[in-house]
């Protein structure tokens, strides 16, 4: 790691997933890896920035898998834990149709609901140039909550800019106790990535923009509300921007937003201007949108000369 590279901290998961039908009909299954932190580390590595990504695996092949399709990626893992007691959390996906895909999380009592303070890469984060979390590992447990604080609180000491990709779900917790938990953390971040519903879940509301400015003034000095096909409006650093999407066909929405988030990360890490970051995070969902799975659709950067210019 340098001091311009990415450093994703959470959870990481291995998939067993169906090209169609449901998972009992299938006679063979594509096998991959999932975890928002991880996919964004990913694709930031795939756009030529070096990424990292820690958090606990168990130790058994799904942790082996995870381990082996990182570093084939590029993606430090010397800070990742083997946790011996506990296993590494499953994802098991039915690909009905381009609009219907379903996914099935065995998380109880995994490695990555284990992650602790103890988890905390200190010297990854001081040597990184972001740490980038999501809202998503609090959700998994109390430690994993305080491990996901610690080191957001640690970067900031230590003058780290801290990302987070807030990504509510209600299958992890009930709205009413995330709302306080991320409303904090939030505060704690110079970089926030959140949909128009997670949003409103932080008690806002009004416009996109109006959404934009009220994290803001939390204490980010970039906010970007991801809109899906709509695009994504942002407030970046006291000025308003608005990016379109691409016109392809989506063939799995699964990953496009970390997609998003790895394009604009990267692009931070690379010193580039706002409509730059912009431009590429939208440019990487629609590479994400065009093939089924969470990795197969990151682009490198020659594939993102490839896209025509956004609608």
């Amino acid at each position: 790691m340098t001091g311009t590279g990415l450093l994703a901290f959470g959870e990481a998961l291995a998939v067993f997933s169906t090209q169609s039908g449901k998972l009992r009909h299938a006679t063979s299954v594509d096998v991959g890896i999932a975890g928002s932190e991880a996919m964004v580390a990913i694709g930031v590595a795939r756009l030529g920035v070096p990424a990292a990504w820690a958090g606990r695996l168990g130790a058994d092949e799904p942790g082996a898998l995870v381990l082996a399709r990182l570093r084939e990626e590029s993606v430090d893992t010397s800070a990742v834990r083997t946790d011996r007691q506990a296993p590494t959390g499953l994802m098991i996906k039915d690909f009905r149709n381009v609009d219907v895909t379903r996914s099935a999380f065995y998380r109880n009592g995994s490695a990555g609901t284990r992650l602790s303070p103890e988890d905390i890469p200190e010297d990854h984060i001081r040597a990184a140039g972001v740490l980038h979390l999501s809202g998503l590992t609090p959700g998994l447990s109390d430690s994993a909550a305080k491990a996901v604080f610690g080191a957001a609180e640690f970067a900031r000491a230590e003058g780290v800019p801290v990302s987070i990709d807030i990504d509510y779900t209600h299958a992890l917790w009930y709205p009413e106790d995330a709302a306080d938990i991320l409303y904090d953390l939030v505060s704690l971040c110079d970089i926030v990535f959140v949909g128009e519903d997670a949003a409103r879940l932080l008690g806002l509301d009004g416009t996109p923009q109006e959404l934009a400015e009220g994290i803001a003034a939390l204490g980010p000095e970039q906010v970007i509300i991801e809109r899906g096909p709509r695009g994504a409006i942002a407030e970046l650093h006291g000025s308003r921007y608005a990016v379109p999407s691409f016109p392809v066909r989506s063939i799995d929405t699964e990953g496009a937003d970390d997609a998003f988030v790895a394009g604009y990360l990267a692009e931070f890490l690379a010193g580039a201007s706002p409509d730059r970051r912009l431009r590429t995070a939208a440019a990487c969902r629609a590479f994400a949108l065009t093939v089924p799975g969470e990795t197969t659709g990151l682009p490198d950067r020659e594939e993102l000369k490839l896209l025509n210019r956004p609608r």
